[in-house]
């Protein structure tokens, strides 16, 4: 499972290989972490180097004490995290925009028509990707101008499913 921690507006790379091993930044590291009683206190040994962490959840980060320093800590699912990511920066107001597939997958569904209008936020495809339906909303609002693929499709990711005018 791949993740991204956020820490002091850095991100983090994190990938657990499996039990006793994680791949920290592209560097495969030993760990052993395991809780220690009721409290939320653990155990980390990482790479022979023995530490005790005070991690505690707060909203949607981890307050985490380690080593005498405080950390706020978010961690996100990479995938989860990719597909809150827009998948062009801000589109312009104006202009074309190309509504891109974030990843390979099968298209569900597409309730939208060429020539239709569209609010910002509005669903324009509906993408199954890992057994999961993704809906692409529209980042503003529009007439859509061509739509490119149609329900049953298979895309690869960044392929251009429809644009917006």
């Amino acid at each position: 499972m791949k993740y991204i921690a956020t820490l002091n507006g850095t991100e983090y790379p994190v990938e657990i290989i499996d039990e006793r091993h994680i791949r920290l930044n592209g560097s495969v590291q030993e760990v052993d972490f395991v809780a220690i009683g009721n409290q939320p206190v653990y155990s980390l040994i990482l790479d022979g180097k023995s530490y005790e962490a005070y991690i505690c959840p707060e909203g949607e980060t981890w307050q985490v004490l380690l080593i005498g320093q405080q950390y706020e800590v978010k961690v996100e699912e990479e995938r989860e995290k990719r597909l809150k990511r827009p998948v062009n920066a801000a589109p312009a107001e104006s202009g074309e925009f190309h509504l891109k597939a974030p990843m390979p997958g099968l298209i569900v569904a597409v309730p939208v028509k060429e020539g239709e209008e569209v609010k910002k936020g509005q669903v324009l495809v509906i993408l199954e990707s890992m057994k999961m339906q993704n809906e692409l909303r529209s980042p503003r609002a529009g007439r859509v101008e061509r739509i490119r693929v149609g329900a049953g499709d298979s895309v690869e990711q960044k392929q251009t499913l429809l644009s917006i005018v």
